[in-house]
């Protein structure tokens, strides 16, 4: 099975991802303390809790990913159901719940006398936002690196979208009404509808009026840069206005990662371990796992800003999931390759 409209391999942007974020932080902190008012009056740019100048930063991320849904190779995955049922058990019904249970216990108990009370609260909400969004479209990128099967990748993304429309803000808020943080309902169904439904939407109908495949391909290369500045304007936003508490405690974005990292290789393991004892066929077990692994983080990012503000720990909390996530993937793709011999070829 073969795609051509799937995105072309790791370049230079995603490659270094970790080293822009990086860049965009320290951007960040240095417009945060010498232009404050700058940052101050794109905060005050809300409507309904949904900041303006996010919003069209997150548009900018996830509308290319969109574009790349093609829900009419779903036909195809009855050939061979195993790498689908996998990821949609390890992406529904196991990782929302032991991100959940790893933030609680680090940042309850573990952290707690690290973390005052509400912030700790604050760094869990963005957590459960981070476990509770699949990844959309770097899971691509981690699928050419591991030689994996496009088409039955852009079947299980384009699955988990369409079941994410749906789950998302049920499962979040569970998990926060769980965890005793107030869920203001409208706000995360709104934020659902304009993150997840509307670019969805919008990526189907591209796809029907370019309708060539090569056309389509040839459009989301020239729209891919736009969802790396998005996200890289977002990151310095949240930074500028998160500066100060970094620069006063900066070991609280190491205690963030913590449970990240576990977070990660644990879903891993679970995920791949499963494609290796129902004996699925490397290019179909590597992408399925992978896609677990990673998470929608635009999505979490935009949630997050939505529920509790541009200055939250929430948001905070998932932008250090964009950190983290570039390295981590990465040593897992390294690891998915050195293990591909000990799956069946076909």
């Amino acid at each position: 099975m073969t795609d051509t409209t799937a995105p072309s391999p790791m370049g230079l942007f995603e490659r270094w991802l970790s080293l822009w974020i990086g860049l965009a932080i320290i951007a960040g902190l240095i417009i945060g303390n010498v232009a404050p008012g700058l940052v101050e009056l794109i905060a005050a740019a809300e409507v309904y809790s949904i900041n303006l100048v996010v919003a069209v930063l997150i548009w900018a991320m996830v509308y290319p990913m969109m574009v790349g849904v093609d829900f009419a190779a779903v036909k195809d995955i009855a050939r061979q159901p195993k790498g689908l049922v996998i990821t949609l058990i390890v992406n529904w019904l196991i990782k929302p719940f032991t991100m959940a249970f790893l933030a609680v216990l680090f940042f309850d108990y573990i952290f707690a006398p690290l973390i005052e009370p509400e912030d700790a609260a604050q760094y869990i909400a963005g957590l459960i936002l981070l476990g509770a969004a699949p990844c959309t479209a770097m899971v691509f990128v981690w699928s050419q690196l591991t030689r994996g099967d496009e088409t039955y990748t852009l079947v299980q993304v384009s699955v988990n979208d369409l079941i994410m429309v749906f789950a998302f803000a049920p499962i979040v808020a569970f998990l926060l009404g769980v965890t005793e943080i107030a869920v203001p309902w409208e706000t995360l169904l709104l934020s659902t509808i304009l993150y997840v439904v509307l670019p969805l939407i919008a990526g189907l109908l591209t796809r029907r009026n370019l309708k060539s495949p090569q056309k389509i391909a040839d459009f989301s290369a020239s729209i891919k840069p736009w969802s790396v500045i998005g996200l890289i304007a977002t990151v310095a936003i949240l930074f500028s206005l998160q500066g100060e508490v970094i620069l006063e405690r900066p070991q609280t974005i190491l205690l963030i990662a913590i449970p990240i990292l576990i977070q990660s290789y644990g879903i891993f393991i679970i995920a791949y371990g499963a494609a290796f004892a129902l004996k699925t066929p490397h290019r179909i077990a590597a992408p399925c796992a992978l896609i677990g692994t990673s998470n929608f983080f635009e999505l979490a990012v935009a949630v997050a800003i939505s529920l509790f503000g541009l200055n939250s720990g929430a948001a905070l909390a998932t932008v250090v999931g964009v950190l983290v996530e570039v390295p981590v993937m990465l040593s897992l793709v390294a690891f998915a390759n050195r293990t591909k011999q000990r799956f069946p070829a076909s």
